[in-house]
């Protein structure tokens, strides 16, 4: 995707990127430059990862997330 510098320097991410990476106004990004290339990158955050049988996975505070009745209701609207 095609994008424009403005005259102050910023690059506009698309509204469809933003969305998908839960980037809002006042995010922060990671950008990196390798080999001619500029990279940006939306921050991993603070988690917590776990390893469980050689998955990882993030460890979720409780009260967040969902429960798993929601995880099984969702599950069995997708089957319908």
């Amino acid at each position: 995707m095609r994008t424009t510098i403005d005259a102050a320097g910023r690059i506009v991410i698309p509204k469809r990127f933003r969305d998908e990476l839960c980037l809002n106004g006042g995010s922060e990004v990671e950008i990196v430059m390798r080999n001619g290339l500029v990279e940006i990158s939306a921050p991993a955050g603070d988690l917590i990862w776990n390893v469980r049988d050689g998955i990882s996975f993030p460890e979720i505070p409780e009260g967040e997330g969902l429960t798993d009745e929601q995880i099984r209701d969702a599950i069995e609207a997708i089957r319908r």
